[in-house]
């Protein structure tokens, strides 16, 4: 095992160069001018914001998160070929390449879905077309997924997921009668959860005003309210616009 803690280590210039290469390569990729459904879930309102608005973070994110945001990518491409594997037609692209997604309000709404199940192996009772979504967890996320589901255990997702059965609809009809496949990857082991998620047009609803309330909001100049009325609240902690936050007058 290399000893990072006591002695000089040629992993430390390697990582730092690949490092660099990562940064530099997501620097170069556009930034979004929309809100995705992958983010309407996301608890606070005024980080939402920020995150739309394109405010910058109180830090950049280093070179070992974005290894893991690729190393995630890798896991869902895994788990994507398994599934072929096993007897399940999931299509990822249109045709023409382009990715199975929508487009709403002008383009200020917009989500792209990891894969459209048309068929599976006939025993397991599924309907189709469906939505496939993934995402690959450490090991104590995935167990808390196993042990409550998805809409306990990962609300983020659950919007995510209800909003692509909602808004895909009106390109593939009968979409959102039919129960969506979410599928976890535990990135420590390699165990796979498979929940089949029936359509909530609630919470799609919910996502949905939520998401244009906060477009014209923002519009308007006005800054949404955070989640919590003290720093220490533990959503906040974590929050990439902490300082910048509770800067601004609540």
């Amino acid at each position: 095992m290399l000893d990072f803690n006591h002695r000089p280590s040629i992993a430390y210039t390697i990582n730092a160069l690949i490092d660099v290469a990562i940064q530099q390569e997501r620097a170069a990729q556009p930034e979004r001018d929309y809100l995705g459904a992958s983010r309407l879930g996301v608890s606070c309102a005024r980080a939402l914001q920020y995150e739309y608005t394109k405010t910058p973070r109180d830090e950049d994110f280093k070179g070992q998160i974005l290894r893991i945001f690729k190393i995630g990518h890798a896991f869902e491409a895994l788990a994507l070929a398994w599934l072929r594997q096993a007897g399940f037609s999931v299509f990822t692209k249109k045709p023409n390449g382009d990715a199975f997604g929508f487009s709403v309000a002008g383009g200020r709404i917009r989500g792209h879905v990891d894969g459209i199940i048309n068929d599976a192996p006939a025993d397991l009772g599924m309907k189709f077309p469906a939505i496939w979504e993934c995402k690959s967890m450490n090991a104590k996320s995935w167990r808390d997924t196993v042990k409550h589901g998805l809409k306990k255990s990962k609300p983020i997702y659950a919007v995510q997921v209800a909003t692509y059965q909602a808004y895909m609809e009106g390109s593939v009809p009968g979409i959102s009668a039919n129960p969506a496949l979410f599928t976890a990857v535990n990135k420590d082991t390699a165990e796979i959860y498979h929940e089949l998620v029936p359509f909530d047009a609630a919470l799609a609803q919910e996502a949905s005003d939520r998401a244009v309330n906060l477009i014209r909001a923002t519009d308007a100049g006005e800054v949404l309210p955070r989640i919590a009325m003290n720093e220490d609240h533990f959503e906040c902690a974590f929050c990439p616009y902490r300082q910048r936050c509770w800067k601004v007058a609540a």
